[in-house]
């Protein structure tokens, strides 16, 4: 993960982002690194990063600006829109108080903890209620 100040602009940091994600491991051989492509919004928009992407061998998938809405990355999008809406569903979480980093890393994870525990509860009780 890659935790930044409150103040910084997001454009500013997918690189740093991508620096971050671990290798994928699955198949025999060496793990796969980087991404195979990045979906992102329009603020993204701009040759730079979508040069600085392929330079490092990730498609880039990105709205442009000036185009109606609905153009197919909402679909991806929503699964992520989720998430960050359930995170902040813990007060801690959408606002950072905690000026160590350390300590809101541990509520992040404990609350994906929790998030994941209530999302298996509600899959084992569906799978009991259609074995019935």
């Amino acid at each position: 993960m890659s935790l930044t100040g409150g103040n910084r602009n997001d454009v500013t940091q997918p690189l740093p982002l991508l620096d971050k994600i671990p290798a994928v491991p699955g198949r025999v051989g060496r793990p796969r690194r980087p991404p195979d492509a990045l979906l992102t919004d329009r603020g993204y928009d701009h040759d730079r990063y979508r040069r600085l992407l392929w330079k490092r061998g990730i498609h880039p998938v990105i709205a442009e600006r000036g185009q109606p809405h609905g153009s197919g990355l909402g679909i991806f999008r929503s699964v992520v829109e989720r998430t960050i809406s359930w995170l902040h569903g813990f007060r801690r979480l959408r606002i950072r108080w905690e000026r160590r980093d350390d300590i809101h890393e541990a509520f992040l994870g404990f609350a994906t903890c929790l998030i994941t525990h209530h999302h298996v509860q509600r899959l084992c009780w569906d799978l009991e209620v259609a074995r019935r």
